[in-house]
């Protein structure tokens, strides 16, 4: 694992790379709520290529002023923030996910690969991930979350399960106003796969349709 910092204005970056070794770090002081539970954000790979790049749709677009809004909520209060990142690069055909999606996406330091503009916050912690579901999940002390983001049914609904396969105590959430997915259809099972599981819901609509 290697965690990397970055200075871009007043944001720092705390990024983090490789498997699931042992990590976990506070990255700075959080208002503590009654009942004392750290709630923490996780924003799911909006980046550039899933909006309006390579992948890009309308439906994707559509969803970043409630993301936004999600954002400085937790901000605000001085929540956890956590931005996940879809990370590939320039061998990507020649991967599994390549030989199914023949789409370069996401590849590592371009502009698609960036997190969408008016997005970042001062203080958020950034996972780059290689896979859907990002499996170093266990190293952080996460208590109380919610999930937003892209796709609903591949990289939400996959990091969703594997949070609440780790941590089947916490109050996991998922806000449906927040996230797209492949089709409206996908996305709907998504959320009723989520629901099954025990991850709450909050009920919305919007798909994200794969090129």
């Amino acid at each position: 694992m290697i965690i990397i910092y970055k200075q871009l204005g007043d944001i720092i970056k705390i990024i983090i790379t490789g498997g699931a070794c042992g990590f976990l770090y506070e990255r700075r002081r959080r208002r503590i709520m009654g009942n004392n539970t750290k709630k923490t954000l996780i924003v799911v790979d909006m980046q550039n290529d899933f909006i309006d790049g390579a992948l890009g749709t309308k439906e994707a677009v559509a969803i970043v002023e409630n993301v936004k809004a999600k954002i400085r909520e937790y901000a605000d209060r001085g929540d956890e923030i956590i931005f996940t990142r879809d990370t590939h690069y320039e061998d990507y055909m020649e991967t599994n996910e390549g030989r199914h999606l023949p789409v370069p996406h996401c590849i590592e330091e371009t502009e698609g690969w960036e997190i969408a503009d008016g997005l970042e916050v001062p203080g958020a912690i950034y996972i780059n991930k290689t896979s859907f579901g990002y499996t170093g999940w266990g190293d952080f002390d996460l208590q109380d979350v919610e999930m937003v983001g892209l796709c609903t049914d591949i990289c939400v609904v996959s990091n969703a399960l594997i949070i609440k396969a780790l941590y089947p105590e916490i109050n996991v959430k998922v806000d449906a106003r927040c996230c797209a997915g492949v089709t409206p259809e996908s996305h709907e099972a998504a959320l009723a796969t989520m629901a099954m599981c025990q991850v709450d819901i909050k009920i919305g609509r919007a798909s994200c349709r794969e090129r």
